[in-house]
């Protein structure tokens, strides 16, 4: 059955990697799963069409068959629980892996979309230059714990896995901020992600849809 997954028609991100499709074409491409790429507009994104695949009108969806997703982590884990090559066959190591997966999304993003709302949203807020330090200490705090457990180690637990490939999805929000570069096995450990082939083929096909230009390789 033939994969579809949604993405923006235009990518706010600048083709950075950064829109949670290069998630989600990353673990495909981690898998070797063929896919395909439906790309909607911010207008069809509120379309009743689109509201039937994603509830709240956001990208991406996945689709395959008689079964369609949102949530890039659903389908992240979907995709590792289906596919060899993200989740380990030791039980274990499987559910560590999965909490990494859920430590990543629910632990260590939030204060960082937290500082990129303020900064996108509250510049002009008279409250803004003192909030800010706040919401940069969070941030601080949870790579400071995160940088702890990760140590010498190259990645979260043993081999990687759909745990670091969301965990360095989530850090990579904090590319531009220098906050990341504070620690530098962190940066390090992103900096593999990234080196991975099946991130670089992801990356170059969200970037080929901002650029026009299909990825070459």
């Amino acid at each position: 059955m033939t994969i579809t997954i949604t993405a923006f028609e235009r990518s706010p991100d600048g083709g950075k990697g950064l829109a949670r499709d290069t998630r989600v074409r990353w673990a495909l491409e981690e898998v070797g799963q063929r896919y395909e790429v439906r790309l909607v507009s911010f207008r069809a994104m509120r379309e009743p069409a689109h509201r039937a695949l994603h509830p709240f009108g956001q990208i991406p969806t996945y689709e395959e068959g008689s079964l369609t997703l949102f949530e890039t982590g659903a389908i992240v884990f979907h995709i590792a629980d289906r596919y060899a090559g993200l989740l380990p066959d030791n039980a274990n190591a499987r559910a560590r892996a999965i909490t990494w997966m859920f430590a990543a999304l629910n632990t260590v993003e939030p204060p960082i979309l937290e500082r990129e709302t303020a900064r996108l949203l509250e510049r002009d807020k008279t409250w803004y230059e003192k909030r800010l330090p706040l919401v940069d200490d969070r941030v601080r705090d949870r790579l400071g714990q995160l940088s702890s457990r990760l140590g010498n180690a190259d990645w979260l637990d043993g081999a990687f896995s759909a745990g670091d490939l969301m965990m360095v999805s989530v850090l990579l929000r904090l590319r531009s901020s220098g906050i990341l570069d504070e620690y530098p096995n962190l940066a390090a450990y992103v900096a593999r992600g990234e080196a991975r082939p099946a991130y670089k083929r992801a990356f170059d096909a969200q970037l080929a849809v901002f650029t026009g230009k299909r990825p070459t390789g």
